[in-house]
């Protein structure tokens, strides 16, 4: 029994029992697979006349307020979707040009187009805003008649007597940060169905969980990661070109260190600018954030930014494995779906169209299986349908691109040339993804630390300031959502050997060593700082670190990112 079943049985048995609820699907994840899941799910029962109970649980206080992407979208899984709908107002900036840029520390180098793989083209795809397309989402599937629970976190996974999963119970609200109960208290309610899905994004809680318990990663190469740091700007007219995206690889990462900015011209004189980190990095004292900040130092980026303004900022890894690390995604009563599985085409950095696709194909595969009343069978039919389908068939052209990468950027880089450009994505042999990312991190011994410079607030920032326009929101006086397994690991293996990655490697400053007189004191976990990216879950080399879910409406509050 894990810590949140332990604590929740002790409730129960003394205020309990909790309220409960029969679906016929329940949706953990209110992102672009899940809403996609839902109203699919509800267009066939709409069309053969037959009434299916659907709920979407979204922990973050509003539909998009953790939604967090590029963005660029790939169209054609939305049309599929939506055919008959005019998405003008959201698909309203195409991809008019693009560059690819190698960087130095001071120049650029454009990549010919006519050189790079197609994956790396944009032809036909659109700028957006993620967060705005999840809430047009949302509001479709309100209207059709589907339940939407915002502020409401899943914290556990109900089982039934076959040990099948049969629903989720949401977190209790009401506790304080000691265990002790508040006035507000009130249990989490009890959700049943006769599918759950899980589209919880990368690293999933609760995925997690039912990965282990059914062992769905067995014969599966280990999942691999990366992080997005991301801002929106808002910048002089005169340097804005309306659907230009820019692309770089290259500096300020040495070659052994997989990773790329990009910049996309928005709407409305504002662009997306970011930064992805692959999460197999090996040296202790690079800071993905410090990176991002540097990034931004560049001659070919600063004079785009020169006289703006920062309006929003973030942080999310993405599952970036491929095809060799996707989990078995079925099991009884229930899936994975979107990112949360592993969908993700890592070479296009792009997992919108991805999610939304999975999201049909399950949608699919559920409603044969209501309609025959069967309960508790696998899906069987998602899985087949999905190895048919144009989305297994673009994940096996991209499968090589994250285990290339991992041989460095120049071999990495050759490798995908032959693998897309000579073979069409076709290359006669899989390349694997050997180990889980927290291995690779070496001990600091073995590196020279980074010397970051200062921050200036005008380009480049520091984590509290960024975290502040992230409209982050935690109620302070709640159970901490970081659970250290041994309060001893941080300071007698991971400060000693790492040097404390915990405060490089978190883009949010939530983890703090605390030095007196010269001497590591303890490790501070500022946990209302928390922009629930995952990292630490993910990278911490000792595996201490365990994230859980928060009370329902905390975190951040994307406008529109």
């Amino acid at each position: 029994m894990n810590y949140i079943s332990s604590l929740n049985h002790s409730l129960i048995n003394k205020y309990g029992p909790r309220e409960s609820i029969e679906y016929d699907v329940i949706i953990v994840g209110g992102g672009p697979s899940g809403l996609s899941a839902a109203i699919r799910l509800k267009q066939l029962a709409i069309k053969k006349n037959k009434e299916i109970k659907i709920c979407v649980l979204e922990k973050g206080s509003e539909l998009g307020a953790h939604i967090l992407s590029g963005a660029i979208i790939d169209p054609r899984s939305i049309f599929e979707l939506f055919p008959k709908e005019k998405l003008n107002k959201l698909f309203n900036t195409p991809v008019i040009e693009e560059r690819f840029l190698f960087l130095s520390s001071k120049k650029s180098y454009k990549i010919p187009s006519w050189i790079l793989p197609i994956c790396f083209k944009n032809h036909g795809n659109y700028i957006i805003s993620l967060s705005d397309l999840v809430r047009w989402m949302g509001k479709k599937a309100e209207n059709m008649g589907i339940d939407i629970f915002s502020g409401f976190s899943a914290s556990e996974i109900l089982y039934d007597s076959k040990n099948n999963v049969c629903g989720i119970a949401t977190n209790n609200f009401g506790i304080n940060k000691e265990g002790i109960i508040k006035k507000n208290f009130q249990l989490g309610i009890e959700l049943y169905a006769k599918y759950t899905l899980f589209a919880e994004g990368s690293r999933g809680h609760l995925s997690k969980q039912i990965i282990k318990k059914f062992n769905l990663d067995n014969k599966k190469d280990p999942q691999t990661y990366s992080l997005g740091i991301k801002e929106l700007w808002t910048i002089n007219p005169k340097l804005h070109k309306k659907g230009l995206v820019i692309h770089t690889i290259g500096w300020p990462l040495d070659y052994k260190t997989y990773g790329g900015g990009f910049l996309y011209h928005m709407e409305n004189n504002q662009i997306s600018i970011g930064y992805i980190i692959s999460l197999d990095y090996k040296n202790p004292y690079l800071s993905p954030f410090e990176e991002f900040q540097r990034y931004k130092t560049h001659p070919k980026i600063c004079k785009i930014l020169k006289g703006g303004k920062r309006i929003s900022y973030g942080a999310r890894t993405i599952t970036t494995g491929g095809l060799q690390s996707l989990p078995e995604f079925i099991f009884d009563g229930g899936a994975f779906i979107g990112c949360n599985a592993g969908f993700m085409n890592v070479s296009r950095i792009k997992g919108i169209h991805t999610s939304i696709k999975s999201g049909i194909l399950v949608a699919d595969s559920i409603f044969k299986k209501i309609c025959s009343n069967n309960k508790f069978n696998k899906l069987i039919t998602y899985k087949t349908s999905f190895q048919a389908s144009w989305l297994y068939k673009e994940l096996y052209k991209a499968r090589n691109f994250k285990p290339a990468m991992k041989k460095g950027l120049y071999i990495g880089m050759l490798i995908i040339g032959i693998d897309q450009i000579l073979f069409s994505g076709k290359f006669p042999f899989t390349l694997h993804n050997i180990n889980s990312d927290y291995t690779y991190l070496e001990p600091a011994s073995k590196h020279i630390p980074i010397k970051y410079p200062n921050p200036d607030n005008k380009l480049t920032f520091d984590k509290l300031s960024s975290i502040y326009v992230s409209n982050i929101n935690h109620d302070e006086d709640q159970p901490i959502h970081l659970i250290l397994k041994n309060k001893k690991i941080p300071i007698h293996i991971n400060f000693s050997i790492y040097a404390g990655p915990e405060a490089r490697y978190c883009p949010a400053g939530v983890y703090e060593f605390i030095i007196e007189k010269n001497k590591i004191q303890h490790l501070q976990i500022n946990a209302q700082n928390c922009i629930h990216c995952k990292t630490c879950d993910i990278k911490d080399p000792t595996q201490n670190i365990e994230w859980i879910t928060p009370e329902g409406g905390s975190g951040t509050n994307y406008p529109n990112m």
